[in-house]
């Protein structure tokens, strides 16, 4: 049995969340094929430095990259890396996001289409406070 055809233990609803944040932001499969392998340094992914190593389609800042790493954190397909001193600037994926990234395995990072940016949207800056969930 391959990888991909494993049962996953996570839910749909999950993968959807995941799948569908990671086709809203600006970043390449590149970019977690890599995170696959090893940590990533956030100086790596901004500006002209992560379009040349395929990383982002258009220069970012170190800001607008580590708002949307943050993002992915939130919905479960990043960690950010640890070391003796604390937290640092690298990220690598997570279970969910080897699992996702295995789905795509010699594909392109699919398109996201209006429906996934407008709950991408609703779920990323129009959430319930955490006090009001059951």
């Amino acid at each position: 049995m391959t990888a991909a055809s494993k049962k996953s233990r996570y839910s749909s609803a999950t993968f959807k969340r995941a799948e569908r944040a990671v086709r809203c932001l600006p970043f390449k499969l590149a970019l977690f094929d890599q995170m696959r392998q090893q940590s990533v340094d956030l100086r790596l992914i901004a500006g002209q430095t992560g379009v040349k190593s395929g990383y982002v389609k258009q220069p970012l800042s170190e800001m607008a990259v580590e708002k949307d790493l943050l993002w992915l954190i939130e919905v479960g397909l990043l960690r950010r890396e640890v070391d003796g001193q604390g937290l640092t600037n690298s990220f690598r994926l997570t279970p969910l996001g080897h699992e996702l990234l295995l789905r795509w395995q010699g594909e392109r990072l699919p398109a996201a289409t209006f429906t996934d940016r407008l709950y991408n949207f609703l779920n990323r800056w129009l959430r319930w406070p955490s006090w009001l969930h059951p």
